[in-house]
């Protein structure tokens, strides 16, 4: 009864801490086509910052602070700002700026893990009056060879995965462990949100048409809360690309004399049986 009091008193402080934290439904996008490549080929990347099941606004992002790629095989680090390059994204509501990037083919050579990171630069939310900075993490794997998809990188905030993040079948479940600082963000704020809009990387711009309707906007983005270790766990109901959130959960609280919210991203694809 003592445990139970106090797991109760535990959620009830998490709950009344999330009525006043950052809530902005916004998410970093890091996508390409495909995170299960059969073979090595030269690789489209796309950052953009908007909400992805509405398919906008698009909000316009600075250049970002870093872009890194991570070969799972022997551990090599590879910087990859050089190749960003800016373009403007065309959305449901507006145009605006963003960057892609090409990568050789020499770079996804090796069979196995590859694990790219972004770190934009915060973004000053204007309604809510802060800045956003969202540490966002997408990983591709070719030919199937297992690799490190479970390691933590070395960021402020991170999203571990505990299930691989390109290997998931339509109606499973995906699990990970939110991280600050390398260690469990007990009951952190957790946003989940469908790319519901195609992305047309020879157009930069999301396709008008949404693959789906919610039947009320709570439905858009939806919520929940880590456990007390840290591990979030959400279902993948529909095939596509799906976007994880862990909001201020950072330990920099303020940027340019206004308050941050520093959030970990992580992108994962599910796949219908065919």
């Amino acid at each position: 009864m003592i445990l139970a009091h106090r797991l109760l008193q535990t959620l009830t402080c998490a709950a009344l801490a999330s009525a006043t934290s950052f809530a902005h439904a916004h998410f970093q996008l890091l996508y390409v086509d495909d995170t299960a490549m059969q073979k090595a080929h030269e690789l489209e990347v796309a950052a953009v910052f908007t909400h992805p099941f509405d398919g906008g606004p698009t909000m316009a992002m600075g250049k970002p602070l870093a872009f890194s790629h991570i070969n799972s095989h022997n551990g090599e680090k590879t910087d990859l700002l050089h190749y960003l390059r800016p373009v403007e994204w065309q959305s449901q509501e507006n145009r605006a700026g963003a960057f892609r990037a090409t990568l050789p083919k020499e770079m996804m050579r090796a069979l196995g893990d590859h694990i790219f990171v972004l770190e934009p630069e915060p973004y000053l939310e204007a309604e809510e009056d802060l800045y956003i900075q969202q540490f966002t993490k997408l990983i591709v794997n070719v030919g199937g060879v297992p690799g490190q998809w479970a390691d933590a990188q070395d960021l402020p905030v991170d999203i571990k995965p505990l299930s691989k993040p390109y290997a998931n079948w339509t109606g499973g479940v995906f699990r990970a462990q939110v991280l600050a600082d390398g260690k469990p963000v007990p009951y952190a704020q957790i946003e989940v949100e469908y790319l519901n809009h195609g992305v047309e990387l020879d157009r930069n711009a999301f396709n008008p048409k949404g693959e789906v309707t919610s039947p009320q906007p709570a439905f858009n983005t939806l919520s929940t809360y880590s456990d007390a270790e840290g591990v979030v766990t959400i279902g993948l109901p529909r095939a596509g690309w799906w976007g994880i959130a862990a909001l201020d959960i950072g330990s920099t609280k303020t940027y340019k004399g206004k308050a941050l919210s520093q959030d970990a991203v992580l992108w994962i694809q599910a796949r219908d049986m065919q």
